[in-house]
């Protein structure tokens, strides 16, 4: 998380602030060493600020190391970057760590236990739980991407159509049929019984006296407990008594319908099966105190639940001992009551049934179930259609068969509480979430599709689309996200500008997805970093001086090339970096790559070119009138004439946009027929790469449409057009406000010496630009131009089209560099269209 924090000039050194530090200490002492860091020289207020944040969420348990502090280009303000484990943890970590700062600085008090508790129960509610958490932990483990999609326990393993889900601990193989079987306890019974699974005798019952009735047609002791419940609501065992099981009926009938079965005396036994195999059990034993003869039996429970693994709902491995109408009605039958003082080692138990929801302990017993206990186990789970399930067996022992001991199967439990197999009360935890796992993932699986990030200054856009139209030539279904929109199977799903994490995500997410290709712009990684942790193929076309510098406290190249490396080093070990040779803070990021680098320039001849073929690695080239790719002996050609976007090799940009393309199929594994088959068809319209170098006829003039919108997007674009015939060439350009004012002049300085005609527009939006400026700003650009004989200045994108179409004859050449891409091409289109009619 990042806080931008500006301090005042005393704030700047807290050695300024006399007796900051010290009041900053007494209230909270265990804030550790304030340090500068980052090679600063003395400690401002946000240093602080940082050291508290991170240090309040340690104390709360959360388990996180990592926070930095750095200037920014403006005089006292500060980044702040702290790491969290829970987003709204983190949030609430800052703001404390802000009302400690303001106390400190103006003399005033701060609670910080209170603030520490707030904390960890913010934490334990938002956090996953015990059993969905081990599951997740086993995935990671095995590099199994995961994502939660709710606040709750639903969470996504893996990506696109090699996803899994799961719902706490339940699968999503598992029917909704099958899980309200497990509900419905008398019809799980039912299918039990049929299917020779032994079952306690039982059936539902109307109200209290029909449960007393259902109790004498069973026989003496019974249980009572809900229909349709989980996790021990309601479950009253062992009754013996009228009254005892008129209380066990009122508090079941809180949960539903009431059912009676016959009591299996015996241990509580949890059977835990996954798939088809018995992967973990334990001894469930009721919640107990046993008396010292000097406490009474209510200060015997708070001794017990004062237990710090002991918490409400499930947070803990424990779960504190309820004191409610069921344990006093257990009491009663022993002959006691809160304020009675047993006898030392006396036992008392709180109640009957052992769920650890209920304040129960767990021992386990895996190693010691026998075999026919264990299928008995998988046969119910199997029956009722459970892929994972917590059954519950009355027994007195699992040494031996239940047939041979009056042992029987009393529940079927969809989505099991795992508390008791991973930290038992007694005996070893179970690898019961890596057992999961390897239900859902086969050995070797990791549920990942290839991943291909695509960045740079210019050619992103036109790269993706054609690593993705390479993709699809394969079969694969494709999801791509750029500044246009994302497109599934080449169907766009959405719309705008979706280069960022939110829109990589939602692609991942799809279940049609089988590879995936993203465009990955500057301002997305900033503000929420990326979509995936990593990926197979990492692709870096070029870093330029006029891509949004000055934004974001971004202010050089240098900087921008750190950010934008981001991908690379989040290549997986086994995939590849596409690198631009030719690009010195580009080829730079080999270093940082955890995979191999493939690197791309138009010659061969290139210092880092040369040194990685040297070494036997992959290069991709223009080789005379082919695209070359070796790897040490070995090399593939695909000759330009045959990738028509290229045209014949004279459009450079798109050529590096082809590399690009081609190292980065390489690097997925495609196959080269398929590369050359799906280069040769790939087409640079309108459609296919709006405002990507289009070129269209209107009335035997040559127009141009294109997004370029950077001085080095520019000379790219002047180079182009100069292979390009015409008698007579004409611009039209806007700029973005967002821009330094150099970089808006340079774009005109560039066009001025290419062009007859320039005609400025001012679009829709200016970024922040006062009416006016932006166009004064161009104009400045074009006061040197030394081809430039005509300047004509309009309001309005559509206008300025129209302008330049008005002024065409056949043989002419217009360069449209339009801002509103859809807009502006869907209107270009119509005219063209009227122009032939």
């Amino acid at each position: 998380m990042e806080a931008i924090v500006a301090c005042s000039a005393m704030e700047q050194s807290i050695a300024t602030l006399p007796n900051f530090e010290a009041r900053v200490r007494a209230l909270f002492p265990s804030i550790g060493a304030l340090q500068a860091g980052g090679g600063h020289k003395q400690i401002s207020v946000a240093h602080v600020l940082e050291a508290a944040a991170l240090a309040l969420q340690a104390q709360a348990g959360c388990p996180v190391t990592f926070s930095c502090t750095a200037t920014t280009v403006e005089p006292g303000v500060y980044q702040v970057v702290v790491e969290y484990s829970e987003e709204a943890v983190g949030r609430q970590a800052l703001e404390l760590a802000q009302a400690l700062v303001q106390a400190a600085l103006q003399g005033a008090e701060f609670d910080v236990n209170a603030a520490i508790t707030q904390l960890r129960e913010t934490d334990e509610d938002v956090r996953l739980g015990p059993s969905t958490g081990t599951i997740v932990e086993a995935a990671a483990a095995r590099g199994i991407p995961w994502r939660r999609l709710t606040q709750g326990s639903l969470v996504q393993f893996g990506w696109g159509s090699r996803q899994r889900r799961i719902q706490a601990a339940e699968v999503d193989q598992t029917s909704a049929v099958a899980e309200a079987i497990a509900q419905d306890k008398d019809l799980t019974k039912t299918l039990l019984l049929a299917a020779g699974v032994p079952v306690p005798l039982g059936r539902p019952v109307q109200d209290a006296d029909d449960a007393w009735v259902a109790a004498q047609e069973i026989g003496l002791p019974v249980v009572v407990k809900p229909q349709d419940g989980n996790q021990g609501k309601g479950v009253t065992v062992n009754i013996i008594s009228r009254d005892h099981l008129h209380k066990a009926f009122v508090a079941a009938a809180e949960y539903g319908d009431v059912m009676v079965e016959k009591y299996l005396p015996g241990d509580d036994f949890r059977l835990l099966v996954v798939g088809d195999r018995l992967v973990a059990a334990a001894r469930r034993d009721p919640p107990q105190v046993f008396g010292d003869g000097v406490h009474t039996v209510r200060q015997l429970v708070d001794l017990v639940n004062a237990d710090p693994k002991r918490g409400e709902g499930h947070s803990t491995s424990l779960t504190k001992i309820r004191f409610d109408d069921i344990a006093m009605a257990r009491l009663a039958v022993q002959g006691l009551a809160p304020d009675s003082v047993p006898d030392k080692g006396q036992r008392v138990i709180l109640r009957n049934n052992a769920n650890l929801s209920t304040g129960g302990t767990a021992t386990d017993v895996t190693d010691n179930v026998h075999p026919e206990v264990a299928a008995r186990a998988v046969a119910a789970a199997q029956t009722v259609g459970l892929h994972i399930c917590g059954v519950d067996v009355v027994c007195e022992s699992v040494l031996k068969p239940l047939e041979e001991q009056h042992g029987g199967i009393v529940e079927v439990n969809a989505a099991p509480g795992l508390r008791m197999h991973l930290s038992p009360s007694f005996g070893k935890g179970r690898a019961v979430g890596e057992a999961m796992v390897a239900h859902l993932f086969g050995p070797g699986e990791d549920g990942r599709i290839p991943v291909v990030a695509v960045t740079g200054t210019n050619g992103k856009t036109t790269t993706a689309r054609l690593i993705t139209h390479l993709l699809t030539a394969t079969g694969l279904r494709v999801g791509m996200t750029n500044t246009d929109g994302v497109y599934v199977d080449g169907r766009q799903i959405d719309s705008g500008d979706c280069s960022g994490p939110k829109s990589a995500r939602n692609v991942l997410m799809h279940p049609d997805v089988d590879a995936a290709v993203f465009e990955t712009a500057r301002g997305g990684v900033l503000r929420e970093g990326l979509g995936f942790d990593r990926c197979q193929v990492a692709v870096v076309t070029n870093i330029g001086s006029g891509d949004h510098l000055g934004l974001n406290y971004i202010t050089t190249v240098e900087d921008l090339a750190v950010l934008k490396r981001v991908i690379v080093q989040n290549v997986a070990p086994t995939g590849y970096a596409v690198l631009n040779a030719a690009d010195a803070n580009v080829a730079a990021m080999a270093s940082k790559c955890q995979g191999e680098v493939i690197f791309f320039a138009q010659t061969p001849h290139h210092a880092v070119m040369a040194t990685h073929r040297a070494q036997g690695k992959r290069i991709v080239f223009v080789d005379g009138d082919a695209v070359v790719a070796t790897e040490g002996a070995w090399r593939e050609r695909i000759l330009l004439r045959d990738i028509p976007i290229t045209r014949n090799g004279t459009i450079g940009f798109q050529v590096e946009n082809v590399l690009a393309a081609v190292a980065a199929a390489w690097g997925v594994g495609l196959a080269w027929d398929a590369v050359r088959s799906a280069l040769a068809s790939f087409v640079n319209d309108a459609d296919n790469a709006p405002g990507r170098f289009n070129v269209m006829d209107y009335r035997g003039a040559t127009v141009i449409a294109d997004y370029g919108h950077n001085p080095d997007a520019i000379r790219a674009l002047v180079a182009a057009v100069e292979a390009m015939p015409a008698k007579r060439r004409s611009v039209v350009i806007s700029g973005a406000g967002d821009r330094r004012d150099d970089d808006i002049r340079e774009q005109t300085a560039i066009l001025g010496d290419a062009f007859d005609e320039v005609i400025l527009y001012q679009d829709a939006c200016q970024r922040g630009r006062v009416d006016g400026e932006v166009l004064a700003l161009l104009r400045d650009g074009l006061k040197d131009a030394q081809r430039t004989r005509s300047i004509d200045e309009v309001r309005g994108e559509f206008i300025a089209i129209d302008r330049a179409l008005a002024g065409l004859h056949a043989g002419d050449l217009c360069l449209l560099l339009v801002d509103q891409v859809e807009e502006a091409l869907a209107h270009l289109s119509k005219r063209i269209n009227e122009a032939t009619t």
